[in-house]
């Protein structure tokens, strides 16, 4: 079929948009490997990218063009749901619930206010769901095909280390509460005391306990205070008056005030990244079982409990890692993670693991992955600060590399698909 006949199908089936009287007979508009795209899907999801871009006053591409992309996005989202069926990807009701909470917090609702707004605006709840459950699992299909094929050498980190981009990135940040008591320089010096003074009593205040902007919001004039907070910056990107005092502030504190031809400066140091690298550290062994076509999920949850128990009675926890775990990077180990850092593993990994007692064995957990038993078998603390900047330059790298790979593949398994388009 030639490009002028395709979109005058396309146009055809998505004629209901602009003729809702007219009953229209769903039909398929493309075929994809083993699935099928049909006209009533093509025509919802052209619906709401319409009602999206009029909502932000953006202009409308042309018809033809808009078609042309959506059913190019419904390809590749058909082509990447269905390898995410063939190796068993699935997203739990718990996860959906976690991550529609967490949308409804970015919106600053509950997500009974969530579904209301949505049912508002004539949105199905359950469809908005469904259709997060597919952005969820398309994620993770992702993540899976473009990590293996990001390959960042550690000569490749100190190169870029090396240069200002990688020098500014391991630079410490700190978020800085600034305010300012303006004093002309013209000021007569008995003003000047009366000012200087004043100053001291609010920071005779802060240091008593009072908030740093609760401190400085209740001076009145003609000793007003003026500032608010700078954010996070790098040193280098402070003011030249507060470098050499802030590197030396712990977080919290207050410095002594600063002169200088504007008048007198106070500075608070909210907080500071990238200064203490001291890092508590778990060591962790797991065992992980993935439901399957074979084990469904209540199975595979069954599976990891009978294990836990078994363990519990006394056989070795690393025997049995390797002989049931599915985790191919540590059953060969006997389920050995090594010594971990905080956000390392996943978040119900991690908040399991914060839950068990050092030598204990936890409950079957629910990841992304599957069901996991673990047994911390260490806590420390380690200075971790030249494998903290590694880390960072090493996730920069990555995440610099991961939109250029992940292009590639599209553009890829769109090659490689089976896609007629009717």
């Amino acid at each position: 079929m030639n490009t002028r006949t395709l979109l005058a199908a396309l146009l055809l089936a998505c004629s209901s948009l602009t003729h809702a009287a007219t009953e229209i007979i769903d039909q398929v508009v493309a075929i994809v490997d083993n699935d099928v795209i049909m006209a009533s899907e093509l025509r919802e999801r052209i619906q709401a990218i319409t009602e999206n871009i009029t909502a932000r006053g953006m202009d409308m591409p042309p018809e033809e063009e808009l078609i042309r992309e959506t059913l190019d996005r419904l390809i590749l989202e058909s082509i990447q749901l269905q390898k995410g069926t063939r190796v068993g990807v699935r997203i739990s009701d718990e996860q959906l619930n976690a991550a529609v909470q967490r949308i409804a917090a970015q919106n600053r609702m509950s997500v009974d206010q969530f579904r209301q707004a949505l049912e508002a605006r004539g949105q199905s709840y359950n469809d908005m769901r469904e259709q997060l459950r597919r952005e969820m699992i398309i994620q993770r299909v992702q993540a899976g095909n473009v990590n293996q094929r990001i390959q960042i050498s550690e000569q490749e980190v100190n190169n870029f280390l090396s240069t200002q981009e990688g020098q500014k990135l391991s630079q410490p940040e700190y978020r800085v509460l600034h305010a300012l008591l303006p004093v002309s320089p013209d000021t007569p010096e008995a003003e000047v005391a009366r000012a200087e003074a004043r100053v001291e009593q609010v920071l005779g205040r802060i240091r008593s306990g009072k908030p740093f902007d609760e401190a400085v919001r209740d001076s009145a004039a003609p000793y007003a205070f003026t500032g608010g907070d700078l954010g996070w910056r790098k040193l280098e990107d402070l003011p030249s008056l507060f470098s050499d005092v802030v590197p030396e502030m712990q977080p919290g504190s207050t410095a002594d005030p600063i002169r200088s031809a504007s008048g007198f400066h106070l500075i608070y140091l909210a907080e500071a990244r990238g200064v203490d690298r001291m890092v508590s550290q778990t060591k962790v062994r797991h065992i992980l079982i993935k439901p399957s076509e074979i084990l469904d999920d209540d199975q595979a949850r069954e599976l990891a409990a009978q294990l836990r128990q078994r363990a519990l009675a006394g056989e070795d926890f690393g025997a049995l890692a390797r002989e049931y775990s599915e985790d191919i990077g540590s059953a060969a180990e006997g389920g050995d993670l090594g010594w971990t850092n905080p956000g390392q593993m996943v978040p119900e990994f991690e908040t399991s693991m914060a839950q068990t007692a050092e030598g204990e064995i936890s409950q079957p957990v629910r990841t992304q992955f599957g069901w996991h038993i673990l047994k911390v078998e260490g806590r420390r603390d380690e200075d971790m600060s030249d494998e903290a900047i590694q880390a960072k330059a090493m996730n920069y790298l990555h995440d610099r590399k991961y939109e250029e790979e992940l292009d590639a593949w599209l553009r890829q398994i769109r090659d490689e698909a089976f896609v007629d388009i009717k």
